[in-house]
């Protein structure tokens, strides 16, 4: 966290940072920062800084109340509406009190004393003409489609435990949060979960607030393509040693997932300081939540997570914010459903907005030695883990071999190793070098020399296409006689890697 607040001040303020001198109490102007924050691409407060990027540092003995102060104000509907609790916490930096701020992008259009704001690389500006409030509404309705408002869902379709569970989750992680305690009715207001459609004027629950509390039936009424879908391809990795998939609300879909997780993969001992802590759960309880809090629900194809022996590999569908892979120390994080994700904060199912990326770099090595995640942005978002071989695998050398991207690992040891392993191995590989562009079952089939389509190539296009190498060019229609497959961005890093090996 050093580290980042080192690269935020060098960074200087722009159209997601902001610095504001605070040492003893709250800024005069914070919260219209926050409004604008949360209207356009969110952003980082940094509290004790000036805007030349000196640091000030907060008052040691005020740092407690300034927090407690933000959370409650940010659930004041007179400083923020809708509100938005705010993820908040505090750092020691050049032996300065500094508060930090994290505000993402909302899916809502916020208020600030009955203003909207937006922010620019040079400040914060308050919107008064309708063609401008309009644009901003339109962009948020079209991008997070978990705002969808659906006014045939009453509260009796909601599970009632649901929010008993809710609660006491929020109390374990913040024993005075301010939702604990509300009804459902208000707590799915003062949550976001409640909104009026300004292009229909109907107004009603939101497709998140399904997602999150609704019946089973419900949810599958309203996204019938909703999965998560987890396998265990140890053994047999054309079908699976085990499944799960989870078609419930997102509360129970990440204790299904995490119990897959331990049920499949070790936790071996370690000791952060003198207190022993599950590095299993540091990595795979942040990656959990990144598939449920920003998975695009619309989208027919299911999110997976897929473990084998040498790597386990997530797959999201999701509206991408940039394409190719993340630098894990040079990345600006983007919630794909901020209402989603924000309540998922207040339960404790992870810590902030970006804290994913972070957390597995850090943590992997040390699970895995010397071993480095892969995140790779598309429309589907992917991220690839190396893992020791368990259950008596046996590995190859290059699985073998640290340290190795999660790319590698799984590549090498499926593919390259498996030039000696059979006609299929090969077929797979024959078919990544053909795809230098988008090609048809027949088309690839004459690519290869063939007349029709032979069963191992069909054998091999689907082993493709479950390893995240190759995918539909009309992803919504597999069976469609246009359908073609094409290389994804792993497909495509591989062959630019091993391809002239060949």
């Amino acid at each position: 966290m050093i580290r980042d607040i080192k690269h935020l001040l060098q960074k200087g303020e722009g159209l997601t940072l902001e610095f504001k001198e605070a040492q003893r109490g709250l800024p005069r102007n914070l919260f219209e920062t926050i409004c604008a924050f949360l209207n356009t691409q969110g952003g980082t407060i940094l509290l004790g800084v000036t805007d030349a990027g000196t640091v000030k540092g907060v008052v040691p003995d005020q740092v407690a109340a300034l927090k407690t102060d933000l959370v409650n104000l940010s659930n004041n509907p007179q400083k923020i509406d809708p509100v938005f609790v705010l993820s908040v916490h505090d750092i020691t930096y050049q032996k300065k009190s500094l508060i930090v701020i994290q505000v993402p992008e909302s899916s809502q259009v916020h208020r600030c004393h009955g203003n909207i704001f937006i922010r620019r690389e040079d400040g914060d500006f308050r919107v008064d003409r309708p063609e401008q409030i309009a644009g901003i509404v339109n962009r948020k309705t079209s991008y997070f489609s978990e705002q969808k408002v659906l006014p045939y869902v009453t509260l009796e379709d909601f599970r009632p435990d649901l929010f008993d569970r809710s609660a006491r989750l929020m109390r374990a992680n913040h024993s005075s949060h301010p939702w604990v305690g509300l009804a459902p009715e208000k707590l799915l207001i003062k949550a976001g979960f409640y909104k009026k459609d300004s292009f229909t004027n109907h107004e009603g629950y939101t497709l998140a607030a399904v997602l999150m509390f609704g019946t089973d039936e419900v949810i599958q009424a309203n996204v019938p393509a909703y999965k998560f879908d987890a396998l265990l391809r140890r053994k047999d990795t054309e079908r699976y040693d085990d499944r799960l998939m989870v078609r419930t609300n997102l509360i129970d879909a990440y204790d299904q997932l995490m119990g897959f997780v331990e049920k499949h993969l070790n936790d071996p001992f370690y000791l952060e300081g003198d207190m022993r802590i599950s590095l299993r759960d540091k990595i795979f309880r942040e990656l959990v939540a990144n598939i449920i809090a920003h998975r695009e629900y619309t989208d027919a194809r299911p999110a997976t997570m897929v473990i084998y022996r040498n790597r386990v590999e997530f797959k999201n569908p999701n509206i991408p914010n940039g394409t190719g892979p993340i630098d894990p120390a040079d990345f600006t994080p983007c919630p794909k459903n901020p209402t989603i994700c924000k309540f998922m904060i207040q339960l404790g199912r992870f810590d902030e907005l970006g804290s994913g990326v972070m957390n597995v770099s850090r943590y992997l090595p040390l699970y895995t030695k010397g071993a480095k995640p892969l995140f790779v942005e598309g429309d589907m978002f992917s991220v690839s883990i190396p893992v020791d071989g368990e259950e008596g695998a046996e590995l190859g050398p290059q699985a073998e071999s640290r340290p190795k991207s999660g790319l590698e690992s799984g590549l090498e040891s499926g593919l390259e190793s498996g030039l000696e392993s059979g006609l299929e191995s090969a077929v797979d590989i024959a078919i990544v070098k053909k795809l230098k562009k988008p090609l048809s079952r027949s088309e690839i089939a004459k690519e290869l020399g063939h007349k029709i389509v032979s069963g191992a190539e069909n054998r091999a296009i689907s082993r493709l296409l479950d390893q995240g190498l190759i995918e539909y060019t009309i992803p919504e229609k597999p069976q469609s006689r246009l359908q073609k497959y094409k290389l994804t961005e792993k497909g495509r890093v591989w062959l630019q890697k091993h391809g002239k090996k060949i």
